[in-house]
């Protein structure tokens, strides 16, 4: 319920955000945004990898690739303390964004990777992409399986076609994060 609520005030912001009148203003732009979510108050690091069909990689360390934006890059309970008048607030919340600001037609894939893990358990991590011109339109959602530090997971793939239409959506296993670091 949480995510739905989330994902629904993203979307409001975006449908109803003003257009500026200042120059020098830049319209934010996106034809895709990829969430990823994980329980709240989970310390573990998730962190979301996408290649897109140029074989441009976005994830942490590199943050812009190609079209792709990581707009939030969570690292479970770590940096989630805010210092507000005087008290400590505490940010629950585990999500990461991806934003594509453009298409190019061809093959995306969505992985997530379980980069370190504080408890040493399991996390399950949601998955949404949600393709948000002219509508938005949620084309996958979905959850993943990350058993133990150092696995990754295909969340998903799926086709773009010359005009920004999804072609097809499938959960064909791809490694990002290993041929990436070779």
């Amino acid at each position: 319920m949480l995510i739905a609520f989330v994902f629904c005030f993203v979307i409001a912001l975006l449908a109803f955000n003003p257009k500026s009148n200042k120059s020098g203003d830049i319209p934010a732009h996106a034809e895709f945004i990829i969430t990823v979510t994980w329980p709240d108050m989970n310390p573990n690091d998730l962190d979301t990898w996408v290649e897109d069909p140029a074989g441009n990689v976005v994830w942490f360390k590199k943050r812009d690739a190609g079209l792709m934006h990581l707009d939030r890059d969570d690292r479970g309970m770590a940096n989630d303390t805010l210092l507000m008048n005087g008290q400590e607030v505490v940010n629950p919340l585990n999500q990461e964004v991806v934003t594509i600001r453009g298409f190019a037609a061809g093959e995306y894939t969505v992985n997530v990777h379980y980069y370190q893990s504080k408890d040493k358990k399991a996390v399950e991590a949601n998955v949404s992409v949600v393709k948000v011109n002219p509508k938005a339109e949620v084309i996958y959602y979905g959850a993943v399986q990350l058993p133990r530090s150092g696995e990754e997971r295909t969340a998903c793939r799926f086709v773009v076609g010359s005009q920004g239409e999804v072609l097809s959506v499938n959960t064909l296993p791809k490694s990002i994060v290993e041929s990436t670091q070779k």
